[in-house]
């Protein structure tokens, strides 16, 4: 079958599978009971098909958008604002702007963030007693608790926390370094795919604005060491140290076990990436090699925790759909904007850019990550912060809609 034919197909498939997630996610948006009635197993007096607030604001923010970027490509707009428009898509500054701009724009940020690193992590989030237990025995898993054990199978990210505390003075010190990496690298990775500079200012913005990614990054006990060394994992891969790409994977999985579930992700990121395909099925086998390496060491330490906490329920696989509308009710951006976006990524493929898929993909992956956590453990909840690495995505999709590639 010819190639482009082949990637069209694809292009078609990412869409509707990501449209079938993103649109289970905003049905339990809109209608919150709807899964809970009829999977939770005790009786419970919820009318499944009472609608949330959110009903109004998403029709009229998606027939909107919908309709507005429709007549745009139909070119059925006013030429005045379509010839805006296109200004803005074509409009780009140079590199020396970008760098002065994303300067500022850190700065702003780090000095309103800066702050929180005084405050006593204990008065922000109970689970920092476990992590300050953790941190006490480290590296032992020498421990009552299966809570206090687990934290120190993540080596990466209790060797990372115990060099801060040690070191810096401040648990937090490294973690907010983290935040402020993963920001540079989601304008890295925007620009890398849109061949915009402005569009990487635009994803920092867009990032930036999230209560959620806000409410976090300063944060010892949900760091961002996790997301940071999956976007270098993806950043890496068009750049001419891709040999590191693996390691970065792997790094991040024993910061946060939960990554293991973005592994096909990173694998379809290699499919639609512009290298050439003896790069491509060296990294399938070193990610091969990696996932091998990975399951020897879970497999050894089963004795530790994993034996106690592995156990199949599908229905905790439905429920767990409703994760991301918990988590996702203080950032309206995202849930207002997600359809005309998953829709916009789906244009720029058609139009050339392959990646847009790619996007698509982590969009759909990072949900569905929880569902699948939830299928088959009861020891991890779905909550906020596991959806930042989902933002990411959602800034660096904006970023690339909002460009236009000469």
């Amino acid at each position: 079958m010819n190639e482009q034919i082949v990637s069209k197909l694809v292009t078609y498939a990412v869409f509707l599978f990501t449209l079938g997630i993103i649109g289970i996610s905003i049905i339990s948006v809109i209608l919150p009971a709807l899964i809970i009635s009829n999977t939770y197993e005790f009786p419970i007096n919820l009318e499944p098909f009472e609608t949330s607030p959110w009903l109004l604001p998403l029709i009229l923010s998606n027939t909107f958008l919908i309709s507005f970027g429709l007549l745009f490509y139909k070119k059925k707009l006013p030429s005045s604002i379509n010839n805006a428009i296109q200004f803005v898509l074509n409009f780009e500054i140079s590199k020396k702007i970008a760098i002065i701009s994303g300067i500022i724009i850190l700065t702003i940020y780090i000095g309103f963030s800066i702050p929180e690193l005084s405050i006593n992590e204990i008065d922000q989030w109970p689970d920092f007693l476990v992590l300050e237990a953790a941190l006490n025995i480290w590296p032992s898993t020498d421990h009552l608790s299966i809570y206090v054990k687990e934290q120190n199978t993540r080596y990466v990210r209790m060797a990372l926390l115990d060099f801060s505390q040690d070191f810096f003075q401040n648990i937090k010190f490294l973690p907010f370094l983290a935040s402020i990496s993963v920001v540079i690298l989601t304008a890295l990775i925007t620009i890398q795919i849109a061949k915009k500079r402005l569009a990487g200012l635009i994803a920092m913005l867009v990032l930036l604005q999230s209560k959620t990614f806000t409410d976090f990054d300063t944060v010892a006990v949900y760091e961002n060491f996790w997301v940071l060394f999956h976007l270098l994992s993806l950043y890496s891969i068009q750049k001419k140290w891709w040999h590191s790409s693996p390691i970065s994977f792997i790094l991040s999985i024993f910061t946060k076990a939960f990554v293991v579930t973005y592994f096909w992700m990173n694998l379809f990121y290699i499919y639609r990436s512009e290298i050439s395909k003896k790069t491509k099925f060296f990294l399938f086998g070193s990610y091969g090699v990696i996932l091998g390496i990975t399951y020897l060491i879970f497999e050894n330490g089963r004795s530790i925790i994993y034996d106690d906490i592995v156990r199949f329920d599908f229905t905790a696989f439905l429920e767990g759909f409703t994760g991301w509308g918990n988590s996702m009710q203080l950032d309206p951006l995202v849930i207002l904007c997600i359809l005309p976006i998953i829709i916009g990524l789906f244009i720029k493929s058609l139009n050339g850019i392959k990646q847009s898929d790619s996007i698509l993909i982590m969009l759909a992956g990072t949900i569905l990550a929880g569902p699948l956590i939830s299928l088959v453990t009861d020891f991890y909840f779905i909550l906020p912060y596991r959806f930042i690495p989902f933002i990411v995505f959602v800034a660096i999709g904006i970023g690339i809609i909002l460009s236009k590639k000469n």
